[in-house]
């Protein structure tokens, strides 16, 4: 017989507890649960939350017959640790996962066996080296100076309404690129250009799947190809690392943390307080710079903030925000759960907490993601205010990254202009 598919279904914040239907989950003869899962498709994980609530955390989906579609789905922190860590040799993706993400080939987290374990290893050599982190420090101070920085004043000045997702979009996307190949297509600038790769964006992620594969390929391979020919001119060795693994989860991320940050006003003021007490401004009224790894490090209201968002929004399907889990207050956003007394970071065993994968598959640019992200923020929150237009529908795209199903519209202020307006009025 058989054995059912194992995964994980992201779950969004939780709202209000609704009924639990009980022909959404019925099993029907010959095309099982199916009906019901197309009923629920557009709300999927506001549903896979209430369902696994009323299941005891794990729930066993029965699709049609002979579909292959039959899968356990779990969110107990037990089950996970034991499929993730304790027992992880005997839970591989198996080749029906590469199947159906064919379009990212032999990536690291689409292979098994032999072939990830040399996947990760070569991931690990380049992503601890001292050079790529420095490496990565530079390109995101580059990317801020030179693409956000002057289209969020210039978008200030003008007053004029801005995408937030699709800016953050853009500003990962640049700086994956001078990552992998080291030329920066320069998406993020004030005209906003639309290049092929922002043209698939737009379609949603698996509408054009094999589409996109093809533009990625052939974006990536001109930008390859012009930087192994400046590096057979130069003479040089030189080795660059490959895949783009955390684009769009960082600018998820961010999206949703900003998002976030418009609904919660004392948590806004809570970040600026620890940022004016890291980084004071000097005499001659210029902030401290955001990109010292070291500062950052310092700020663990930021840092709860930034985890309290990834767990209520995860930015890729494998997370949860589960009362059983988190206790009553699950769906509220509280980044003092990541502070312990003493002020330092309350750290949370990574199956609990699942935005960074788990066990010997953990994510290996965890530290280099969560610096960025920072980074960004700082900067942003240093210099500018930012008022998310209110009446705008803010839900999920289902899909294999938490994007927003539609824009995230805001304007920016910078803050010494909304600082001389406060005192004015």
């Amino acid at each position: 017989m058989k054995k059912p598919n194992m995964s994980f279904i992201t779950i969004c914040v939780s709202k209000k507890k609704k009924k639990k239907k009980s022909f959404i989950t019925t099993n029907w003869p010959l095309i099982g649960m199916l009906p019901g899962l197309l009923m629920v498709l557009h709300r999927i994980y506001d549903f896979t939350v209430e369902l696994l609530e009323n299941s005891n955390l794990t729930f066993q989906f029965k699709g049609p017959l002979l579909s292959g579609m039959d899968m356990l789905v779990t969110v107990d922190p037990a089950n996970i640790h034991y499929m993730l860590s304790s027992n992880f040799l005997n839970y591989n993706k198996g080749p029906e996962f590469k199947e159906i993400f064919d379009v990212f080939k032999d990536v690291i987290f689409n292979v098994d066996a032999e072939l990830w374990y040399n996947s990760r290893k070569a991931a690990e050599g380049i992503l601890r080296h001292q050079g790529f982190a420095r490496l990565s420090v530079s390109a995101t101070r580059s990317k801020l100076k030179n693409g956000l920085v002057p289209v969020f004043d210039h978008f200030a000045k003008e007053g004029m309404v801005l995408n937030f997702q699709d800016v953050f979009r853009r500003f990962t996307f640049d700086t994956s690129m001078v990552l992998i190949t080291g030329s920066d297509p320069t998406s993020l600038s004030i005209d906003m250009p639309e290049n092929e790769l922002q043209r698939w964006m737009g379609l949603g992620i698996e509408k054009k799947m094999l589409e996109a594969d093809d533009i990625f390929y052939c974006v990536c391979a001109k930008y390859i190809s012009a930087k192994r020919e400046e590096v057979r001119l130069q003479g040089i060795n030189h080795q660059s690392p490959s895949g783009e693994a955390g684009r769009d989860t960082i600018a998820s991320a961010l999206t949703w943390f900003f998002w976030i940050l418009s609904e919660n006003p004392n948590g806004t003021a809570k970040i600026r307080q620890e940022i004016n007490k890291n980084m004071p401004k000097s005499k001659t009224g210029q902030e401290k710079s955001s990109l010292d790894p070291n500062e950052l490090n310092k700020m663990v209201y930021l840092y709860g903030a930034l985890y309290e968002s990834m767990r209520l929004y995860p930015p890729a399907p494998f997370e949860h925000a589960m009362k059983a889990v988190w206790g009553e207050d699950a769906s509220e956003f509280k980044p003092e759960r990541w502070v312990s007394n003493t002020g330092s970071l309350r750290r949370e065993p990574s199956f609990k907490f699942l935005a960074f994968n788990a066990g010997p598959r953990s994510c290996l640019g965890k530290q280099l993601a969560m610096n960025m992200m920072k980074t960004a923020i700082v900067e942003i929150l240093q210099n500018y205010v930012i008022h998310a237009i209110k009446v705008q529908k803010i839900e999920p795209l289902p899909g294999l990254m938490l994007l927003m199903k539609h824009v995230l519209s805001v304007t920016i202020t910078k803050r010494d202009s909304a600082l001389l307006h406060s005192i004015v009025n």
